[in-house]
């Protein structure tokens, strides 16, 4: 079974973003900065597609 997200279609605070592009510059795999940040991993890649961030694949 999937998890559950409880944050499910929410905005991204601007402290949110800030700590994605943090996370993403040192390097941190898609599912740890999805855990750190409470999101699905979905909606971690979609923000930093937007952002134009690249975030390792490594899991």
């Amino acid at each position: 079974m999937a998890e559950r997200f409880e944050r499910h279609r929410q905005p991204w605070r601007p402290d949110e973003v800030q700590k994605l592009h943090t996370l993403a510059k040192k390097g941190m795999a898609l599912k740890a900065i999805a855990k750190a940040l409470t999101r699905s991993e979905e909606s971690v890649k979609e923000r930093a597609k937007l952002d134009g961030l690249n975030i390792a694949k490594l899991h």
